[in-house]
């Protein structure tokens, strides 16, 4: 069950010559790939691109149309490994999957895709999400590109320009030969727009008739001497067929004319540099500058003969590059000094080596740049000497800090309690993460968890560990990680070393980290894949023995005494554990909708709720400490003669029970209560509800009749 579901959207995929489209840029994304004739699609969800798979998915019948496979792949590297089928045969293919963590996981198919080279055309979209709130290392995907020569486009982050993008790639791969990295950001991937559509296009060639004539050619096997001629074909032959058809088709753009200073801005960038622009009084809203600007869209290979003519009239350039390493501005710099120019190359300078480019950040490193270069150009009031800018509230100090922690009802967070629990009887252990949900019990209130070195290598990090000791080690991994590469990497890692470790396989029946997309071990019915493959059935396959299988998380003393069971045990080789429970973020957005229709049709609906008796909590947070659930909180009983806040549990509860199940498991205050708030009640409930309120009224009542009551 995915995160969101793109149904209704994806009939306007179907949109032809003379229609205009308006969505998102993952759905123009996708309608650029159905009109420039894609063979076959795939990809690997993950943020910023995971509702591309999701648009996929969903489209999938509209592909099966056109003769156009998709393939939704185990990992990154299953996913460039398709492209192999553009090696022999001159047919469009396409994959997508998360920025640098996604070219790092399929860098060994993509360097071999990029040294045989291509006949049809072949291109990766990258959802590259440097800065931006994003999730992982701070890394680009620039380095890559030029390691393996890629083609790397990143156009501006409008639907058109990301539309024609996806044909210019198709194209300029074709041309050279090459694979071409399509780089798209997270205000490309869910800016809305409009632009003017064409038809659908069925590819020449589909897969199933390549399927009856198969073709092979010795020569791009990548195999000595074979990979020699490869190298020297990329440098004789592909990059200037890929320099000529980016120059001849005018890939890059300039805005503004003449001056004697000018910028030099990555496509994506775009919007931020004319907007800064705007607010200095240089651009309009239809994006006239008068600091004219030279975009990127092809950000490698890099034009010299373009962006020499760019800058001849000028004294002053400004390259505006994200990140570090500063691969364009540096290359822009050789150019220069080979030529023998005069221009003044500005970039890091004026901008931070690493962080996100935000608005203010770059309206003040482009101020600096006029500042020093072209001062007569900005307004009077900034360009004069005394200016005092305004000082800024420190927001640090006033919005709290927000870190990433589990949902409300979350089922993992019974499992770390129980963790926690057996620390404090067996003592600290070894524990090493995972990429998912999990991760967020490294955090307060659990602290469970430190390294994390990939998507399902959360066993194999702790494979220095696993020689022996006082303590076993313990790794966590999740469903989407096992599936991803853990079973490989991770789980017969242990099994051929012969660790005597502890594995628990955090189940939640989704690979929820990316949008609640279906994985082997789902338990949902899926018409397109295949599901229910259980991971104790897996890891058994593969050689581990002691194996434990928990049906459901909340039961904290029961996992409690199996991890227990897992720390203690003779018995040797590697523990695995699979705690399973349904993703409460999930099963809310498929039980919402049909309690509420039921509630509507006037059925009985019965919901759970949890609540704390404040006259018996004794305010000690115990239960904060080993729950964290964002609906448990604190509140002020009123009485004067009780200082401390007790526990509260507020309407967001989704009644999973996981609180009360911590304070039993943790013999803790028996001050958790369950009520069952009931929809729709028959008339037999409705008459028992009468009495109880009476008999309660009576009491509190008669309660009061006999209190003390002190005026002053």
């Amino acid at each position: 069950m995915a995160e969101r579901s793109f149904k209704s959207e994806v009939e306007d995929l179907r949109k032809g010559d003379g229609d205009t489209f308006t969505g998102e840029g993952i759905l123009a994304l996708t309608k650029a790939l159905l009109e420039n004739g894609v063979g076959y699609v795939g990809g690997y969800q993950g943020a910023p691109i995971s509702h591309l798979m999701d648009v996929l998915a969903d489209a999938e019948d509209l592909m099966s149309e056109l003769g156009i496979r998709f393939e939704a792949n185990a990992n990154e590297a299953a996913a460039a490994a398709m492209l192999a089928a553009s090696v022999h045969y001159p047919i469009r293919g396409a994959c997508t999957f998360k920025g640098p963590v996604g070219v790092n996981v399929a860098s060994d198919a993509l360097a071999n895709l990029s040294s045989s080279g291509v006949t049809g055309g072949a291109l990766i979209i990258v959802g590259e999400d440097y800065g931006e709130g994003s999730s992982i290392m701070q890394e680009r995907s620039h380095a890559f590109a030029m390691k393996s020569q890629f083609w790397l486009l990143d156009p501006r982050p409008n639907l058109p320009s990301i539309v024609k993008a996806v044909g210019d790639g198709f194209e300029l791969s074709e041309a050279s030969n090459t694979p071409v990295m399509l780089m798209v950001r997270i205000r490309s991937c869910h800016v809305t727009g409009s632009f003017d559509t064409r038809a659908n296009k069925r590819p020449p060639l589909t897969v199933r008739e390549a399927l009856a004539n198969p073709r092979s050619d010795f020569n791009r096997i990548v195999l000595p001497p074979m990979s020699y001629v490869h190298e020297q074909d990329k440098v004789k032959n592909r990059w200037p067929a890929a320099e000529a058809f980016i120059r001849d088709r005018g890939l890059n753009e300039i805005f503004g004319q003449g001056g004697r200073i000018g910028m030099v801005v990555q496509g994506g960038m775009y919007n931020g540099v004319i907007r800064a622009l705007q607010r200095l009084g240089l651009a309009d809203i239809h994006g006239e500058t008068e600091v004219p600007i030279y975009c990127l869209n092809v950000t490698y290979p890099l034009i010299p003969s373009e962006f020499l003519n760019f800058c001849s009239e000028m004294d002053a350039v400004l390259v505006i590059e994200e990140g570090q390493p500063a691969h364009i501005e540096d290359q822009l710099a050789a150019f220069l000094y080979r030529a023998g120019a005069q221009v003044r190359l500005h970039g890091k300078g004026v901008f931070p080596m690493a962080g996100e480019y935000t608005g203010q950040v770059m309206l003040d490193a482009v101020t600096a740049f006029l500042r020093s270069a072209a001062p007569e150009m900005l307004p009077a009031a900034i360009r004069a000497p005394n200016l005092v800018k305004p000082k800024l509230p420190d927001l640090t100090k006033v919005v709290p800090v927000r870190p990433p922690g589990f949902c409300t009802g979350c089922p993992e967070r019974p499992i770390f309690a129980a963790m926690k629990l057996v620390e404090q009887e067996l003592g600290k252990h070894q524990i090493a993460a995972d990429i998912g949900c999990h991760l967020f019990g490294s955090l307060p209130p659990f602290e469970i968890g430190g390294a994390t070195m990939g998507y399902g290598l959360g066993p194999a990090a702790n494979g220095a560990f696993d020689g022996g000791g006082v303590r076993r080690p313990i790794s966590i991994i999740g469903d989407g990680g096992f599936w991803h590469n853990g079973l490989s990497s991770s789980i017969t890692n242990m099994v051929f070393n012969k660790s005597d470790g502890l594995v628990l396989v955090v189940d939640n029946f989704y690979s929820a980290a990316t949008g609640g997309q279906d994985v082997m071990s789902s338990r949902a019915e899926n018409a397109t894949k295949a599901t229910q493959n259980p991971i104790s059935e897996a890891v058994k396959g593969v050689g581990v023995t002691w194996v434990r299988q928990i049906d459901r998380t909340y039961d904290v003393p029961k996992l409690r005494d199996t991890l227990r069971e897992a720390l203690t045990t003779k018995t040797p080789g590697p523990k695995v554990i699979v705690a399973s429970s349904e993703c409460m973020l999930n099963k809310q957005r498929r039980e919402k909708p049909l309690k509420a229709a039921a509630i509507k049709q006037g059925r009985r609906v019965e919901a759970p709720r949890f609540g704390v008796d404040e006259a018996v909590c004794t305010g000690d947070h115990a239960c904060m400490r080993l729950s964290g659930c964002p609906s448990l909180g604190l509140k002020h009983t009123g009485d004067p003669l009780r200082d401390d806040p007790v526990a509260y549990i507020d309407q967001t509860c989704v009644g999973c029970g996981n609180c009360g199940e911590v304070a039993d498991a943790a013999v803790l205050c028996p001050s958790f209560y369950r009520a069952d708030v009931i929809h729709n009640p028959g008339p037999v409930e409705r008459w028992w509800a009468g009495v109880r309120t009476s008999i309660i009224g009576r009491l509190a009542r008669r309660r009061a009749a006999k209190r003390l009551e002190f005026s002053a």
